[in-house]
């Protein structure tokens, strides 16, 4: 039996068709999405279209992972009333703030759905239509994410259409509205946000069937791409991911919820019944591409020159907020390169710099879900397009402070996906694939990794982190 796991991220649709019992992959194939912090959820459509072709046909199970809390609101009709809010606008920073504040300030927040909201969360979004289209929001019947909407359309769903769409505790749990401890909708937080309750979509058990394809195919529940990360990783107890893409994100999976009342870390569920505590950065990958860019370099080059300048880049320290920040929650934020000389100011140097930068952000990351969980981890299981890096591979064991291992590349989040269309097929059908049950995904074979160590550089660190105070204080 195959089964086909669905990326829909920012950039683009990654569709994995793999065998059912083991997780091999049999086929592979992408397709663009449309630039920017806004999109019409067509686009996502035409793309699945144009990467599944051939391949999803060919699959008995499907899943969708995707972008967590996007903003798509259908009218009574199952129309797309706007384009879809991403993660990655900004624009509801000052809604968050007064949703903060109303609520009774960042603990009730934390304590009602195990996260502090910041203007990446779905319900500031909905704040910010009420406030700024406001007929757009008394229109809006439905709110759905990115993988609800997709997993929706596969069943038939549309314009017009009965079926009703179904979501996770994984990606329902980046709303702002939903409490994973809990496992329900909090009706009045959506209200205070849109101003009006909207209709939930059903929440589906991990390994529950959420309806099925027009060619018969059995539809998983699916996900947000975090949790379908670390479904496809495979985590143990003691792993903490961390993934260098559009966004820079630290996780670990949990027996049990979490709430940090500081706004650093969002108390998420995954997505097998337990949850993901986990840091978000707005900065990862792209600051290595600009940097790449001012030197006229690629990210090879850029590699390269990292890797012949000292450790801590001769004292030049960058601070890498270049679009706003999500952790710390410094959306008006900017760059700030400090401690440029004649004699540190070379190639070497800044590419060193933007490497560094990187990398002590996503330490602050893991410094936050260790305080939080109290669980040091004993390795960092490093992925995302940035984790090809030479450079990154070398110098994240000496930042981090613990070994990393680098697993062989692949699509984790469509690897998850997929991971979960096995799950929902094995239960559908009755058959236990590959030691899967009732509460356990199927036990498909780790990737082969390579492990890097080195000797921390805690100085570098501090280097870092005086620059990274300072901006605060200087409101940067």
């Amino acid at each position: 039996m195959l089964v086909a796991g669905v990326d829909s991220s920012t950039q683009s649709t990654k569709v994995l068709l793999c065998r059912a019992e083991d997780g091999v992959i049999v086929a592979q194939a992408a397709a663009g999405h449309p630039g920017g912090t806004e999109c019409d959820p067509e686009h996502w459509w035409h793309a699945l279209g144009e990467a599944g072709r051939d391949l999803l046909e060919r699959a008995d199970a499907v899943g969708v992972a995707a972008q967590q809390h996007g903003m798509i609101t259908l009218d009574s009709g199952g129309h797309v009333i706007r384009p879809a809010l991403l993660w990655n606008d900004v624009r509801s920073a000052p809604q968050a703030a007064r949703l903060i504040e109303e609520l009774g300030g960042p603990g009730q927040w934390a304590t009602r759905t195990g996260s502090v909201p910041t203007m990446s969360f779905t319900v500031t979004k909905l704040r910010w239509l009420a406030e700024n289209e406001p007929a757009n929001a008394e229109r809006t019947h439905r709110v759905l994410l990115p993988h609800d909407w997709l997993t929706w359309r596969l069943a038939g769903g549309g314009p017009g259409s009965d079926v009703t769409p179904v979501t996770d505790r994984g990606d329902a749990s980046g709303t702002g509205y939903f409490s994973p401890a809990d496992g329900r909708w909090l009706p009045d937080l959506a209200q205070l946000g849109l101003g009006h309750v909207p209709e939930f979509p059903l929440l589906a058990e991990p390994s529950a069937v959420a309806g099925h394809t027009a060619w018969g195919a059995v539809l998983s529940a699916g996900t947000g791409d975090n949790m379908g990360a670390a479904l496809g990783l495979g985590l143990d107890e003691g792993d903490m991911a961390v993934s260098i893409g559009t966004s820079g994100t630290a996780y670990l999976v949990s027996p049990a919820p979490s709430a940090d009342p500081s706004r650093a870390v969002c108390g998420f569920a995954d997505a097998t019944g337990r949850f993901l505590p986990l840091v978000c950065t707005v900065n990862a990958a792209r600051v290595l591409d600009v940097t790449a860019r001012m030197l006229g370099t690629d990210a090879a080059g850029l590699s390269r020159l990292a890797l012949s300048a000292p450790p801590g880049a001769d004292g030049l320290a960058f601070l890498p907020y270049l679009d706003g920040e999500r952790t710390p929650n410094r959306p008006a934020a900017n760059g700030v390169l400090r401690g440029l000389t004649t004699h540190n100011a070379t190639q070497e140097n800044l590419a060193r710099a933007a490497v560094e930068a990187v990398l002590c952000s996503l330490a602050d990351a893991i410094d936050n879900v260790t305080t939080v969980t109290g669980v040091a981890p004993r390795r960092i299981v490093l992925i995302g397009g940035a984790a090809r890096s030479e450079a990154i591979r070398q110098v994240a064991p000496a930042i981090f402070g613990v070994p990393v291992a680098v697993p062989e590349p692949a699509e984790d989040v469509a690897l998850g996906a997929a991971r979960q269309a096995a799950w929902a097929l094995g239960a559908a059908s009755g058959t236990s694939l590959a030691s899967s049950t009732a509460s356990q995904p199927p036990a498909w074979p780790a990737r082969p990794a390579r492990t890097y160590e080195a000797a921390p550089l805690a100085w570098v660190r501090q280097q870092y982190a005086g620059l990274r105070d300072d901006a605060a204080a200087w409101q940067l």
